[in-house]
């Protein structure tokens, strides 16, 4: 049988905290001169501290 699911205000404000991340890809060179992508999920409000000390790595 399927689960019911709430939908309470403490849903409510999970799924709204979920719709504010934001995934940052950073690139790094390797020795060998490949490629290496990092993913990072971060939070909206942080999201331009976290471009900046990306792009001074």
């Amino acid at each position: 049988m399927a689960k019911k699911q709430s939908f309470g205000d403490k849903v409510l404000k999970q799924k709204a905290e979920s719709r504010k991340m934001a995934r940052i890809v950073v690139a790094e060179k390797k020795e060998n001169g490949q490629f290496r992508f990092r993913s990072k999920m971060v939070h909206q409000d942080s999201l331009q501290e976290e471009i900046k000390a990306a792009r001074q790595a």
